[in-house]
């Protein structure tokens, strides 16, 4: 981050090749017009000019770049994003032995807990999940903590296992080999049980400079408003303190978890509720669990696990309870729900509901759901980026369902759509995420590509869904996502018209600037 270039209470007249102010279909205009971190005019150069002089406006000439609305990722997980970025990143490893490798050099430095993310067990070519023995092989005796890509099952070594005691803690959501044996590896609850008693051991120096280098990370692809799916107080508490400090840059929209929801209920605290750029807008819900882990909740069994259908983590009655609470207070419920089954009981549970809430990742969607979804008015937040990394989903649900799978083209005729990563399950980066909208995976010969042709969005769609759609998910259309006069002047500089170039050349898009509020913070 770097400091502020123009003050938002200033008019200024910002100059470029082009300026897209809106993308469905696209608006474009040569100039803006800022003034009190708005946009109050957008159109010809002569024009803005000429109010810029009436204002005493400071002219900026942004020379041959281009300039859009700021990004909008409306679900990451900030504390998660900060930590993985400060730890082993395992997203490349393709096997069990590269994997003990990566941990023996990280065992070789320093002492204390070691924590890495992105391991995922279809790329190995064991074939199979690591286990607590893999890992003690490679760092004896040191306590770590190696989360799956999808943030749905997690592997412990045996001395963090016992540290944490975590086998009894977590009963059923301890996986056991053939023998009743733990494994060191756990699902859902026990991942969330895991990583509660890993924060605990973080300091809040530390933790709150996890969350800086996340949002600088996200500011660094034009993102300028983030939307954080489930957190906890001491994440709002450490956020609260940078926001009021006037040291948050971007916009930080809060999904507050069950636990920290519940005692915003129990204290009748009504929303949304702000400080500074910080702003709580709601609770997220978890329905069901990810297709990686075969935790995601099927109407039918899994097509490579014939015994198991996933898991049901919140029921109707859970999801219509929250709503209500939600509703009475002025907030917003975020359901996750991969699987159909979990989907049925999002739908039941929020049929009848009065305000606008959002559905997250909708991977799984059968014909029979879509009108229902489009009857209860939500926001699908979804995340194209899978498509690339659940390379194997085909063989998960079989041919017969792989037609149901990242549906974005058809689900955009039912619910307004909003993209997202779900960082750090995918990359921040929305460009790697534009890419995989557009192309579905066919570069890379992703089988799913074969079974969804149609589904594919525009690069027009794909940012339309990135700024406007993930400002309504957010219930903040008419504040952000547009460029508009009316609009707040949050704008992101590119080096390059995004749609202009090739479909490959989207992943090398360089963002030159960032603007929030008129104020530049990059």
């Amino acid at each position: 981050m770097v400091g502020s270039l123009l003050a938002s209470s200033k008019p200024y007249v910002i100059l470029a090749r082009r300026v897209y102010t809106w993308f469905s279909p696209p608006e474009v205009a040569e100039a803006l017009v800022t003034y009190g971190g708005r946009v109050v005019y957008a159109g010809s150069r002569e024009r803005a000019l000429r109010v810029g002089r009436e204002l005493d406006a400071e002219v900026l000439d942004l020379g041959d770049s281009v300039v859009i609305p700021g990004l909008i990722d409306p679900h990451v997980h900030l504390e998660s994003l900060g930590l993985s970025l400060n730890s082993l990143d395992l997203r490349e490893v393709s096997s069990i032995e590269e994997l003990k490798e990566v941990l023996r050099r990280a065992a070789g430095s320093g002492t204390g807990w070691i924590f890495g993310r992105g391991w995922d067990q279809e790329r190995f070519k064991e074939g199979r999940c690591p286990t607590r023995w893999d890992v003690d092989e490679a760092v004896g005796r040191r306590p770590a903590v190696l989360v799956r890509v999808c943030g749905h099952m997690a592997l412990l070594s045996t001395a963090a296992a016992e540290e944490l005691d975590i086998e009894r803690r977590v009963g059923d959501r301890a996986i056991r080999d053939s023998s009743g044996t733990f494994t060191g590896l756990v699902v859902e609850e026990g991942v969330g049980e895991v990583m509660r008693e890993f924060w605990r051991r973080v300091d809040d120096p530390t933790l709150s400079k996890y969350l800086l280098d996340a949002v600088s990370a996200a500011a660094r692809y034009g993102i300028t408003t983030l939307g954080v799916a489930g957190t906890s107080l001491r994440v709002l508490s450490a956020l609260s303190k940078l926001a009021s400090g006037g040291s948050l840059p971007l916009r930080v929209r809060l999904y507050l978890d069950r636990e920290a929801f519940d005692k915003v209920v129990e204290a009748s605290l009504a929303g949304p509720i702000e400080v500074g750029n910080l702003r709580v807008v709601g609770v997220k819900l978890f329905a069901d669990g990810s297709l990686g882990a075969r935790t995601a909740y099927l109407s039918e069994p899994y097509e490579d696990e014939p015994g198991a259908r996933g898991v049901k983590l919140a029921d109707r009655e859970v999801v219509a309870r929250y709503a209500r609470l939600a509703e009475e207070l002025g907030y917003q419920v975020a359901v996750h729900a991969i699987g159909d089954a979990a989907l049925d009981e999002v739908i039941a549970g929020l049929a009848g509901c009065r305000g606008r809430h959002r559905v997250e990742h909708l991977s799984v969607v059968r014909d029979d759901q879509l009108e229902a979804l489009g009857k209860l008015g939500v926001a699908g937040v979804v995340q194209p980026h899978f498509i690339v990394t659940d390379w194997w989903v085909v063989r998960r649900v079989g041919a017969r369902r792989a037609r149901w799978v990242y549906r974005f083209r058809t689900l955009s005729r039912y619910v307004q759509l909003a993209l997202s990563t779900d960082a750090p399950v995918e990359p921040v980066d929305p460009w790697e995420n534009i890419y995989a909208a557009v192309t579905r995976g066919a570069s890379e010969g992703v089988e799913l590509s074969r079974y969804t042709k149609g589904e594919e969005l525009t690069v027009a769609e794909a940012l339309h869904y990135y700024t406007y759609g993930s400002a309504y998910a957010l219930r903040e259309e008419g504040r952000l996502g547009s460029l508009r006069p009316g609009y707040l002047a949050d704008f992101a500089v590119l080096d390059r018209d995004p749609l202009e170039v090739g479909v490959d050349e989207l992943r090398r898009v360089r963002v030159l600037g960032v603007y929030v509020g008129g104020v530049r913070v990059l």
